[in-house]
């Protein structure tokens, strides 16, 4: 018997959070994070990660989870997420799996063999050391060279990630899959998935008073706990928005206006991605809450579309 999942995806700020704790209050469920920077702990502010009033009380899993000096990879996702969701179903619950996290969702509804590469270790140290004598652009422009699409997937800055798509690329008999023709679906669960959306205007709008708030919060100190505690942009966990711009910021690249404006501006470049990546699944609902005037009525819509398929 195929195991019930709800997933909900969507652009960052859409308001992924608020609608995902009221369905789990009306379907009984419990929420596993698929938000690549709130499973760290100590990144509160910047990921937006829901306080615990927030959350009403619904248990939320991977959120602080992990110590921001460690790096987390779609593999350990997988393999926490999973173990997660039999957890709550053995309480009789609905898992949702809720974020914006792209590859963290493929690695629980396609089949994904994380191991089926083996690293190439010398070549990894080449790319490395040209990455830091040229840049991370000159590095993704060799990825894009080799596959387009494949670097479309991948954030230019994200050098590891970049690194590791070249290697997978240039090996002798692996490719990165085809996100449409080479995925194969994981037939482990009988899931459900919701994406929300906004007018392009809206959602902007929204981006850029969530960067404020953000200040307004204490984003600069939480930086600087976390500089004090010996990381740098080069960690995993800092390249995440609001954290390299912000350490450059206090590093005297540029003023805070200039760093607030560059955070705004890489926020809605990165929320036309992350649509961009979801329109890629054929099998999504979309719902768009632009059209909707209160958030209890986009939720009574999706209720009825959950209704009968979980």
């Amino acid at each position: 018997m195929r195991k019930s999942l709800l997933i909900i995806v969507g652009p960052t700020a859409v308001g992924k959070t608020e609608i995902s704790i009221h369905i789990a209050k009306k379907l009984n469920g419990e929420i596993i994070s698929a938000d690549s920077m709130q499973v760290y702990k100590k990144m509160d502010i910047g990921s937006a990660k829901p306080t615990e009033r927030e959350r009403q009380n619904i248990p939320h899993y991977l959120m602080g989870d992990i110590d921001p000096r460690e790096s987390f990879s779609a593999a350990q996702f997988q393999e926490k997420a999973k173990k997660y969701i039999d957890i709550i179903l053995g309480k009789n619950k609905l898992p949702i799996i809720v974020g914006g996290t792209g590859l963290y969702i493929n690695s629980l509804i396609y089949k994904m063999d994380f191991a089926e590469t083996e690293p190439d270790w010398k070549l990894r140290q080449k790319l490395q050391k040209e990455a830091e004598i040229y840049g991370s652009e000159y590095l993704y422009g060799k990825l894009q060279e080799l596959n387009k699409e494949v670097a479309s997937r991948i954030h230019p800055n994200n050098v590891k990630r970049v690194i590791r798509a070249i290697e997978v690329l240039q090996s002798d008999n692996k490719k990165i899959k085809d996100f449409k023709k080479d995925l194969i679906e994981n037939k482990e669960y009988n899931y459900l998935m919701i994406g929300l959306t906004r007018d392009r205007e809206e959602l902007y709008d929204r981006i850029n008073k969530r960067v404020d708030k953000l200040i307004e919060k204490g984003l600069i100190d939480e930086v600087k706990e976390l500089m004090n505690m010996g990381l740098e942009e080069d960690d995993i966990s800092m390249k995440g928005l609001g954290y390299k711009e912000i350490i450059r910021y206090l590093k005297g690249l540029y003023d805070l206006e200039e760093a607030i404006r560059i955070l705004k501006r890489n926020t809605r470049h990165y929320a036309k991605r992350q649509i961009t990546w979801f329109k890629r699944y054929d099998q999504i609902e979309w719902f768009n809450l632009t059209k909707y005037i209160s958030i209890e009525d986009a939720v009574a819509d999706i209720l009825k579309c959950i209704e009968g398929k979980l």
